[in-house]
């Protein structure tokens, strides 16, 4: 399947345009690049402070169960007051959490510490993403909001070569200490965006009008959309960590690949993620973001036991980084998607809540996916969350609505057809 004016979608953007995606793309790396130093150094935090590695892996279930709180606090403030203040402060606090994760005493301080890490991680997607794509064209959406969603693999790559190349020599850390550095200059480039027109544009009819967030988030059809979002986020974020957090303990307790080798593979199949989320995300402005995510999750099925139970490294890495290439191909759509399903009014929270309760209901798969490989394998524990989700995922989007192409801010509701 072609996706045709891929280099169109790409160009044209003007510098305002530009710095705003910019800076919400890094941001967003930034904020996984600190995810995922917890996800490769489980064992070396559990040796430190003498916890199993099954408990340590509640760490990334703090995170996850904070992120709809901070979605929510941020949201609010930026649909009352403007996205670009209400940004740049959460970047300075998830920047501040981080640090001090680095200088945590006891375990139960880190806990904590990665607890308010995810209120700031919350607040950073959805206020992100709504400022970039209320900046970008409808017509340029897609492929914009396919390479926006890979900041996330881009940022678990780096944090794959930071773990590499920092926690033999200086210890886990000093990579929660140097992860701040990048989101700080997110923050700098922040402060060269203005605030988003969309939302001054939504606030002029606010004030004719006197309709505003509350009661349009209490009409019965925007709350129906808003339970779906947070179900069919929750199958998202269940797909996603499914194939990735588990992942480098499979490869080091399975194949017993060292450091060097789980570096490697992440790279190989994040590589992937990025290329899919690019091309399927350019795709979904011919064919649309439902049918794009939805051939995704399908084709992911059969590349899924691919993954999980071959039995030579070289085919587990081929499936690693052909699952990548769908999983986050549908994840590419995601950013679009949920945006143009946002009311105007409440686009600040809206997006972004959903996709963080999504994430918090889908907090427990690191801790399901090593339980259930204690007691019944690492390709089981990988394949037995990963295929049901993958179909139920097609499913959810197939029967959900769609806003291809939404003009943000305008009067009535319109679409770019």
């Amino acid at each position: 399947m072609a996706a045709p004016g891929l280099f169109e979608q790409a160009r044209g953007l003007t510098r305002e345009q530009r710095n705003a995606f910019l800076a919400a793309w890094l941001g967003w790396a930034m904020d996984a690049f600190d995810y995922f130093l917890v996800v490769f150094v489980v064992s070396d935090i559990a040796k430190e402070f003498g916890e199993s590695t099954t408990t340590v892996a509640f760490l990334a279930t703090a995170t996850l169960i904070a992120r709809p709180i901070g979605a929510l606090g941020f949201g609010i403030w930026a649909d009352k007051k403007g996205r670009r203040i209400p940004l740049m402060v959460d970047v300075l606090f998830y920047s501040a959490m981080e640090v001090l994760s680095g200088f945590a005493p006891t375990f139960t301080v880190l806990i904590v510490l990665r607890f308010l890490f995810g209120l700031g991680m919350g607040g950073e997607w959805g206020l992100g993403a709504s400022l970039a794509l209320e900046k970008i064209p409808p017509e340029k959406r897609g492929f914009w909001s396919g390479l926006l969603q890979q900041g996330y693999p881009v940022g678990y790559l780096l944090a794959t070569l930071a773990n590499f190349a920092v926690t033999p020599y200086l210890g886990w850390r000093w990579l929660f200490v140097l992860g701040a550095i990048p989101a700080l200059i997110a923050f700098l480039i922040r402060t060269r965006v203005g605030e988003s027109e969309a939302w001054e544009r939504t606030q002029e009819r606010v004030q004719l009008t006197q309709v505003g967030p509350g009661q349009v988030f209490l009409q019965p059809k925007v709350l129906r959309r808003f339970l779906y979002l947070i179900v069919l986020m929750t199958l998202f974020n269940f797909m996603s960590h499914g194939t990735q957090d588990y992942v480098p303990t499979f490869l080091k307790q399975d194949f017993h690949a060292g450091t060097g080798t789980v570096t490697l593979i992440a790279i190989i199949y994040n590589v992937g993620a990025i290329l899919g989320g690019a091309y399927f995300g350019a795709l979904s402005e011919r064919v649309g973001r439902r049918r794009t995510a939805a051939f995704c999750a399908i084709l992911g099925i059969p590349v899924a036991f691919l993954f999980a139970y071959s039995t030579v490294l070289g085919l587990v890495t081929l499936g690693a980084f052909l699952l990548q290439i769908v999983v986050q191909g549908g994840w590419g759509v995601v950013p679009a998607h949920l945006t143009e399903l946002s009311p105007d009014e409440v686009r600040g929270f809206y997006p972004g809540v959903t996709y963080q309760l999504g994430n918090a209901f889908a907090a427990f798969v690191l801790p399901i996916q090593t339980s259930l490989a204690d007691s019944h394998g690492g390709s089981f524990a990988l394949a037995a969350v990963i295929v049901p989700v993958l179909i139920l995922t097609a499913v959810v989007l197939l029967i959900g609505p769609e806003a291809k192409g939404k003009v943000f801010g305008a009067r009535e509701e319109q679409t770019v057809r």
